[in-house]
């Protein structure tokens, strides 16, 4: 590995922010209140059980109250939009993350959509999306702020850069590229319908991978000391971007695993204290 490449390493950037939350969660315990995330999982995929999993361990590590909700694989749309009113409903849950995907028969929308917005800690509804579109006070989606985290970290500027969106996901492409406008980025998303994706790509000061395929983002795309935030995370612990190859023409890059997935976490337990202090401080 070449010495001047900068590795943008998310296991660093998730150990500050988590660092941070320390004093605030001990200052919101001796308050009577601790932290609540409430995470349901719908059926038996094992990636998403996984998922849960690492989420229940990194809230018991700090202190944060994890509640694990397991649902049927039949489970009906009403039957858990239900149980999420009765989370919304509980005044000691702070946020709720429903565990995406959920089974085919599950309207995955509405139930995005029946979390109410202080307690939508992942940023996976309309209303939040909009209200970060605005920079408003709405929780953003938890990888988009774990990019801009990672960069902010690295103190690598955003304002007045050119950033290429590979991806247009509403809880990914879609409100990165946002967050990155209302930075002062230039920005241009692609997507499966964009044509000569390779060339727009090579304009990218900044260049953020986001559509699920392993290895898709060449070396050859990349322009010469580019910025490669790779949101990718496919089987066998590989992300979107072609590491190595593109090692070689970007100044700096995140890993997969270490790069923007653990900083993800670490976003969702810090709204998740936002949350909960947010409600401490609306009731005095």
């Amino acid at each position: 590995m070449e010495t001047n490449k900068l590795i943008l390493d998310g296991n660093i950037v998730a150990s500050s922010i988590k660092a941070d939350l320390v004093p605030r969660i001990a200052k919101l315990i001796g308050r009577g209140i601790t932290p609540c995330l409430a995470t349901i999982l719908v059926g038996n995929d094992p990636a998403s059980a996984t998922y849960v999993r690492m989420k229940v361990n990194a809230c018991k590590k700090l202190g944060i109250e994890s509640r694990r909700i397991v649902l049927a694989e039949d489970t009906t749309t009403e039957q858990l939009i239900q149980t999420i009113q009765q989370l919304n409903e509980d005044i000691t849950v702070h946020g709720i993350l429903l565990q995406h995907p959920v089974p085919e028969q599950i309207d995955e929308r509405a139930a995005f959509e029946a979390i109410q917005l202080h307690k939508d800690v992942d940023g996976v509804t309309t209303l939040g999306f909009a209200q970060n579109a605005f920079s408003l006070a709405a929780f953003p989606s938890c990888t988009p702020a774990a990019i801009i985290a990672i960069l902010d970290f690295y103190n690598i500027q955003i304002e007045g850069k050119h950033a290429v969106i590979i991806g247009r996901s509403p809880i990914l492409g879609k409100p990165v590229s946002l967050m990155l406008l209302n930075r002062n980025a230039t920005v241009t998303i692609c997507h499966s319908k964009t044509q000569n994706l390779e060339e727009i790509v090579k304009l990218g000061n900044i260049v953020v991978a986001a559509v699920g395929k392993p290895k898709f983002i060449k070396g050859s795309w990349i322009k010469a000391g580019a910025i490669v935030m790779d949101a990718g995370y496919n089987e066998g612990n590989i992300g979107d971007v072609d590491y190595e190859a593109c090692l070689i023409k970007a100044s700096a890059i995140t890993p997969v695993p270490a790069g923007v997935g653990p900083v993800t976490i670490a976003t969702l337990l810090k709204h998740t204290v936002d949350s909960a202090e947010n409600s401490f401080f609306s009731i005095l």
